[in-house]
Protein backbone atom coordinates (compact mmCIF):
# COMPACT_ATOMS: atom_id res chain seq x y z
CA UNK A 1 0.00 0.00 0.00
CA UNK A 2 1.41 3.78 -0.86
CA UNK A 3 1.24 5.92 1.88
CA UNK A 4 -0.01 9.21 1.64
CA UNK A 5 1.51 12.31 2.78
CA UNK A 6 -0.97 14.96 2.22
CA UNK A 7 -3.13 14.63 5.61
CA UNK A 8 0.22 15.28 7.44
CA UNK A 9 0.83 18.71 8.65
CA UNK A 10 4.55 19.07 7.33
CA UNK A 11 6.44 16.30 4.69
CA UNK A 12 9.64 16.15 5.55
CA UNK A 13 12.27 14.65 2.88
CA UNK A 14 15.52 13.63 5.21
CA UNK A 15 18.36 12.56 3.57
CA UNK A 16 20.55 10.13 4.63
CA UNK A 17 18.28 9.39 7.00
CA UNK A 18 19.81 5.44 7.66
CA UNK A 19 22.59 6.71 8.98
CA UNK A 20 23.85 7.83 12.60
CA UNK A 21 22.46 11.28 13.08
CA UNK A 22 19.82 10.91 10.56
CA UNK A 23 18.07 7.74 11.98
CA UNK A 24 18.52 9.68 15.68
CA UNK A 25 16.64 12.38 14.23
CA UNK A 26 14.23 10.55 12.76
CA UNK A 27 13.24 8.74 15.52
CA UNK A 28 12.86 11.76 17.60
CA UNK A 29 10.58 13.76 15.41
CA UNK A 30 8.26 10.79 15.06
CA UNK A 31 8.28 10.66 18.99
CA UNK A 32 6.98 14.16 19.05
CA UNK A 33 5.06 14.81 16.17
CA UNK A 34 2.58 12.50 15.44
CA UNK A 35 1.40 15.18 12.44
CA UNK A 36 4.42 14.67 10.57
CA UNK A 37 5.21 12.68 7.89
CA UNK A 38 8.89 11.53 7.08
CA UNK A 39 10.67 10.28 3.72
CA UNK A 40 13.79 8.62 4.25
CA UNK A 41 15.82 9.01 1.77
CA UNK A 42 18.78 7.40 1.75
CA UNK A 43 21.67 5.05 -1.02
CA UNK A 44 22.42 2.79 1.74
CA UNK A 45 26.47 3.55 1.47
CA UNK A 46 28.21 1.33 3.98
CA UNK A 47 27.59 3.52 6.87
CA UNK A 48 23.37 3.51 6.17
CA UNK A 49 21.89 0.63 8.28
CA UNK A 50 17.74 0.33 8.39
CA UNK A 51 18.47 -1.63 11.64
CA UNK A 52 19.05 1.86 12.74
CA UNK A 53 15.41 2.11 12.26
CA UNK A 54 14.12 -1.17 12.72
CA UNK A 55 11.13 0.49 16.01
CA UNK A 56 9.11 2.39 13.67
CA UNK A 57 9.50 1.24 10.49
CA UNK A 58 6.21 0.53 10.13
CA UNK A 59 4.69 3.61 11.44
CA UNK A 60 2.30 4.98 9.25
CA UNK A 61 3.97 8.50 8.81
CA UNK A 62 6.86 6.89 7.85
CA UNK A 63 8.50 5.41 4.35
CA UNK A 64 11.66 4.46 3.00
CA UNK A 65 13.17 5.07 -0.36
CA UNK A 66 16.21 4.09 -1.39
CA UNK A 67 18.26 6.38 -4.25
CA UNK A 68 20.98 8.27 -4.65
CA UNK A 69 20.85 12.15 -3.93
CA UNK A 70 22.90 12.43 -7.13
CA UNK A 71 20.21 10.77 -9.22
CA UNK A 72 17.84 13.86 -10.64
CA UNK A 73 15.41 12.65 -11.94
CA UNK A 74 14.49 9.97 -9.12
CA UNK A 75 14.58 13.21 -6.67
CA UNK A 76 12.44 15.25 -9.22
CA UNK A 77 10.30 12.39 -9.20
CA UNK A 78 9.98 12.12 -5.44
CA UNK A 79 9.22 15.71 -5.56
CA UNK A 80 6.62 15.50 -7.75
CA UNK A 81 4.74 12.39 -5.67
CA UNK A 82 4.50 13.63 -2.62
CA UNK A 83 4.20 16.87 -1.31
CA UNK A 84 7.19 18.05 0.29
CA UNK A 85 7.70 21.23 2.15
CA UNK A 86 10.74 20.71 4.05
CA UNK A 87 14.45 19.34 4.00
CA UNK A 88 16.40 17.59 6.39
CA UNK A 89 20.11 16.85 4.44
CA UNK A 90 22.00 14.66 6.31
CA UNK A 91 23.29 12.71 3.39
CA UNK A 92 26.89 13.53 3.00
CA UNK A 93 30.38 11.18 2.84
CA UNK A 94 31.36 11.76 6.00
CA UNK A 95 35.02 9.96 7.77
CA UNK A 96 38.00 11.97 7.38
CA UNK A 97 40.32 8.87 6.74
CA UNK A 98 38.54 7.71 3.51
CA UNK A 99 38.47 10.90 2.12
CA UNK A 100 42.24 11.19 2.04
CA UNK A 101 42.80 7.98 0.56
CA UNK A 102 39.97 8.34 -1.57
CA UNK A 103 38.45 11.95 -2.04
CA UNK A 104 36.14 11.59 -5.68
CA UNK A 105 32.98 10.23 -3.44
CA UNK A 106 33.17 13.20 -1.21
CA UNK A 107 33.17 15.28 -3.76
CA UNK A 108 30.14 14.06 -5.87
CA UNK A 109 27.63 12.97 -2.78
CA UNK A 110 28.78 15.95 -0.57
CA UNK A 111 28.73 18.96 -3.05
CA UNK A 112 26.99 17.62 -6.65
CA UNK A 113 24.02 16.17 -4.11
CA UNK A 114 23.74 19.07 -2.47
CA UNK A 115 23.43 20.75 -5.95
CA UNK A 116 20.54 18.51 -7.13
CA UNK A 117 18.68 18.80 -4.40
CA UNK A 118 19.34 22.97 -4.27
CA UNK A 119 17.76 23.19 -8.15
CA UNK A 120 15.25 20.92 -7.43
CA UNK A 121 14.00 22.97 -4.41
CA UNK A 122 14.41 25.77 -5.50
CA UNK A 123 11.82 28.38 -6.31
CA UNK A 124 9.51 25.41 -4.23
CA UNK A 125 9.13 27.43 -1.16
CA UNK A 126 10.81 24.27 0.72
CA UNK A 127 12.62 25.16 3.70
CA UNK A 128 16.46 23.64 3.67
CA UNK A 129 18.12 22.51 6.57
CA UNK A 130 21.64 21.86 5.69
CA UNK A 131 23.57 20.11 8.70
CA UNK A 132 26.97 20.24 8.20
CA UNK A 133 29.94 20.18 10.73
CA UNK A 134 32.76 22.30 12.56
CA UNK A 135 35.48 20.69 10.67
CA UNK A 136 34.86 23.53 7.58
CA UNK A 137 36.74 26.01 10.30
CA UNK A 138 39.76 24.00 10.33
CA UNK A 139 41.88 23.81 13.30
CA UNK A 140 41.83 26.05 16.74
CA UNK A 141 44.60 26.59 18.78
CA UNK A 142 44.90 26.55 22.61
CA UNK A 143 42.48 29.32 22.47
CA UNK A 144 39.27 30.67 21.44
CA UNK A 145 36.33 29.14 19.83
CA UNK A 146 34.76 28.38 16.19
CA UNK A 147 31.72 31.26 15.89
CA UNK A 148 29.48 31.56 12.84
CA UNK A 149 31.62 34.09 11.50
CA UNK A 150 34.75 32.30 11.69
CA UNK A 151 36.13 31.68 8.40
CA UNK A 152 36.00 28.95 6.62
CA UNK A 153 39.68 26.74 6.37
CA UNK A 154 39.14 23.32 5.88
CA UNK A 155 41.99 21.03 6.06
CA UNK A 156 40.64 17.41 4.62
CA UNK A 157 39.22 16.35 1.50
CA UNK A 158 35.69 16.13 3.34
CA UNK A 159 35.86 18.79 5.27
CA UNK A 160 36.63 20.75 2.16
CA UNK A 161 33.48 19.12 0.28
CA UNK A 162 31.32 19.99 3.08
CA UNK A 163 32.78 23.69 3.03
CA UNK A 164 31.60 23.77 -0.49
CA UNK A 165 28.26 22.62 0.30
CA UNK A 166 27.59 24.80 2.80
CA UNK A 167 28.83 27.95 0.43
CA UNK A 168 26.02 26.59 -1.74
CA UNK A 169 23.37 26.60 0.21
CA UNK A 170 24.48 30.34 0.90
CA UNK A 171 24.81 31.49 -2.60
CA UNK A 172 21.32 29.83 -2.95
CA UNK A 173 20.36 32.24 -0.02
CA UNK A 174 21.98 35.52 -1.41
CA UNK A 175 20.96 34.63 -5.26
CA UNK A 176 17.61 33.40 -5.12
CA UNK A 177 16.30 34.07 -1.43
CA UNK A 178 16.42 30.26 -1.26
CA UNK A 179 15.01 29.29 2.23
CA UNK A 180 18.35 27.84 3.52
CA UNK A 181 19.52 27.35 7.38
CA UNK A 182 22.91 26.01 7.90
CA UNK A 183 23.88 24.50 10.82
CA UNK A 184 27.41 23.19 11.94
CA UNK A 185 27.52 20.79 15.29
CA UNK A 186 30.99 19.73 16.60
CA UNK A 187 31.63 15.74 17.30
CA UNK A 188 28.70 13.85 17.47
CA UNK A 189 29.02 10.51 19.91
CA UNK A 190 25.83 8.03 20.91
CA UNK A 191 24.01 4.98 19.86
CA UNK A 192 23.92 3.49 16.69
CA UNK A 193 27.04 5.27 15.48
CA UNK A 194 29.29 3.08 13.00
CA UNK A 195 32.47 1.82 14.36
CA UNK A 196 34.63 3.30 12.32
CA UNK A 197 34.31 6.18 14.95
CA UNK A 198 36.65 7.20 17.57
CA UNK A 199 34.66 6.39 20.66
CA UNK A 200 32.29 3.08 19.42
CA UNK A 201 35.43 1.69 17.75
CA UNK A 202 37.44 2.27 21.08
CA UNK A 203 34.36 0.76 23.23
CA UNK A 204 33.82 -2.15 20.78
CA UNK A 205 37.43 -3.43 20.74
CA UNK A 206 38.20 -2.96 24.26
CA UNK A 207 35.10 -5.55 24.64
CA UNK A 208 36.25 -7.74 22.33
CA UNK A 209 39.99 -7.18 23.47
CA UNK A 210 41.68 -5.75 20.56
CA UNK A 211 44.12 -3.17 20.43
CA UNK A 212 42.84 0.65 20.11
CA UNK A 213 45.07 2.36 17.99
CA UNK A 214 45.04 5.68 19.00
CA UNK A 215 46.61 8.76 16.24
CA UNK A 216 49.89 10.57 17.41
CA UNK A 217 50.42 11.45 20.99
CA UNK A 218 46.43 11.35 21.41
CA UNK A 219 46.35 14.99 22.00
CA UNK A 220 43.84 16.05 19.48
CA UNK A 221 40.48 17.93 21.35
CA UNK A 222 37.88 17.62 20.31
CA UNK A 223 34.40 19.28 21.45
CA UNK A 224 31.73 16.57 21.65
CA UNK A 225 28.12 16.27 21.70
CA UNK A 226 25.47 13.87 22.72
CA UNK A 227 23.60 12.72 19.04
CA UNK A 228 20.21 13.38 21.31
CA UNK A 229 21.28 16.78 22.18
CA UNK A 230 22.08 17.28 18.55
CA UNK A 231 18.75 16.21 17.45
CA UNK A 232 17.17 18.16 20.08
CA UNK A 233 19.02 21.97 18.56
CA UNK A 234 18.15 20.49 14.86
CA UNK A 235 14.14 20.36 15.71
CA UNK A 236 14.59 24.37 17.56
CA UNK A 237 16.62 25.34 14.26
CA UNK A 238 13.72 23.41 11.91
CA UNK A 239 10.85 25.26 14.11
CA UNK A 240 12.01 28.73 15.03
CA UNK A 241 15.69 29.13 13.15
CA UNK A 242 15.96 32.42 10.75
CA UNK A 243 15.91 32.21 7.28
CA UNK A 244 19.91 32.26 5.95
CA UNK A 245 21.24 32.13 9.16
CA UNK A 246 23.85 29.54 10.52
CA UNK A 247 24.13 28.34 14.22
CA UNK A 248 26.75 26.34 15.46
CA UNK A 249 25.87 23.84 17.80
CA UNK A 250 28.49 22.07 20.38
CA UNK A 251 28.54 20.61 23.84
CA UNK A 252 30.97 23.24 25.48
CA UNK A 253 32.91 19.83 26.34
CA UNK A 254 36.08 19.38 25.18
CA UNK A 255 38.39 16.12 25.73
CA UNK A 256 41.96 15.18 24.28
CA UNK A 257 41.32 11.23 22.64
CA UNK A 258 43.58 9.39 24.76
CA UNK A 259 41.49 10.89 27.91
CA UNK A 260 38.20 9.74 26.30
CA UNK A 261 40.08 6.17 25.36
CA UNK A 262 41.38 5.93 28.71
CA UNK A 263 37.50 6.67 29.87
CA UNK A 264 35.97 4.05 28.28
CA UNK A 265 38.92 1.25 29.54
CA UNK A 266 38.07 2.82 32.73
CA UNK A 267 34.45 2.33 33.01
CA UNK A 268 34.87 -1.02 30.59
CA UNK A 269 37.12 -2.49 33.55
CA UNK A 270 39.77 -3.05 30.66
CA UNK A 271 43.61 -2.29 30.62
CA UNK A 272 45.30 0.59 29.13
CA UNK A 273 48.06 -2.10 27.87
CA UNK A 274 45.31 -2.61 24.98
CA UNK A 275 46.28 1.46 23.93
CA UNK A 276 48.20 1.35 20.44
CA UNK A 277 49.56 4.55 19.27
CA UNK A 278 49.67 4.70 15.74
CA UNK A 279 51.11 6.78 12.64
CA UNK A 280 49.31 10.07 12.41
CA UNK A 281 46.73 10.94 9.80
CA UNK A 282 47.89 13.71 7.53
CA UNK A 283 46.57 17.06 7.94
CA UNK A 284 45.42 16.01 11.36
CA UNK A 285 43.20 18.96 12.92
CA UNK A 286 44.86 19.94 16.30
CA UNK A 287 41.99 21.00 17.87
CA UNK A 288 37.94 22.11 17.37
CA UNK A 289 35.51 24.00 20.30
CA UNK A 290 32.21 25.42 19.88
CA UNK A 291 30.67 28.78 20.92
CA UNK A 292 26.72 28.16 20.39
CA UNK A 293 26.05 31.21 22.30
CA UNK A 294 23.77 31.94 18.84
CA UNK A 295 21.34 28.98 19.66
CA UNK A 296 21.18 28.92 23.29
CA UNK A 297 20.89 32.63 23.17
CA UNK A 298 18.48 33.22 20.45
CA UNK A 299 16.33 29.91 19.85
CA UNK A 300 16.71 28.44 24.29
CA UNK A 301 18.47 25.22 23.38
CA UNK A 302 20.90 23.77 26.10
CA UNK A 303 22.57 20.41 25.84
CA UNK A 304 21.06 18.01 28.39
CA UNK A 305 23.64 15.33 28.23
CA UNK A 306 26.86 15.75 30.96
CA UNK A 307 29.67 13.95 28.75
CA UNK A 308 30.24 11.37 31.71
CA UNK A 309 26.25 10.24 31.59
CA UNK A 310 26.30 10.52 27.76
CA UNK A 311 29.51 8.06 27.96
CA UNK A 312 28.09 5.43 30.17
CA UNK A 313 24.83 5.36 28.48
CA UNK A 314 26.42 4.98 25.23
CA UNK A 315 28.95 2.01 26.45
CA UNK A 316 26.14 0.46 28.44
CA UNK A 317 24.29 0.48 24.65
CA UNK A 318 27.18 -0.84 22.51
CA UNK A 319 27.45 -3.65 25.58
CA UNK A 320 23.92 -5.03 24.58
CA UNK A 321 23.92 -4.06 20.71
CA UNK A 322 26.73 -6.90 20.44
CA UNK A 323 24.89 -8.45 17.54
CA UNK A 324 24.18 -5.06 15.67
CA UNK A 325 27.93 -4.08 15.66
CA UNK A 326 29.58 -7.44 15.01
CA UNK A 327 27.36 -7.66 11.64
CA UNK A 328 28.56 -4.25 10.69
CA UNK A 329 32.56 -5.21 11.62
CA UNK A 330 31.87 -8.76 9.62
CA UNK A 331 30.59 -7.30 6.92
CA UNK A 332 26.84 -9.56 7.18
CA UNK A 333 24.80 -6.62 7.16
CA UNK A 334 26.22 -5.38 4.22
CA UNK A 335 25.98 -8.94 2.30
CA UNK A 336 22.03 -8.57 3.29
CA UNK A 337 21.67 -5.34 2.40
CA UNK A 338 23.02 -6.83 -1.26
CA UNK A 339 20.47 -9.51 -1.27
CA UNK A 340 17.61 -7.30 -0.13
CA UNK A 341 18.23 -3.49 -1.58
CA UNK A 342 20.55 -3.98 -4.86
CA UNK A 343 23.28 -1.85 -2.73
Amino acid sequence: MVKESSTYKKTILVTGGAGFIGSNFIRLILSKYSDYFIINFDKLTYAGNLENLSSIENFGNYIFIKGDICNKKLVTEIFEKYKIDTVVHFAAESHVDRSITDSYQFIETNIKGTQVLLDITSGQNVCFLHVSTDEVYGSLGQEGYFTEQTPLAPNSPYSASKAASDLLVRAYHKTHGFPGIITRCSNNYGCYQFPEKLIPLMITNAIEEKPLPVYGDGLYTRDWLHVKDHCLALDKVLHFGKIGEIYNIGGNNEWKNIDIVKLILKNLGKSENLIRFVKDRPGHDRRYAIDASKIKDELGWQPQYTFEKGLQETIKWYQTATDWWQKIKTGEYRNYYQQHYDV
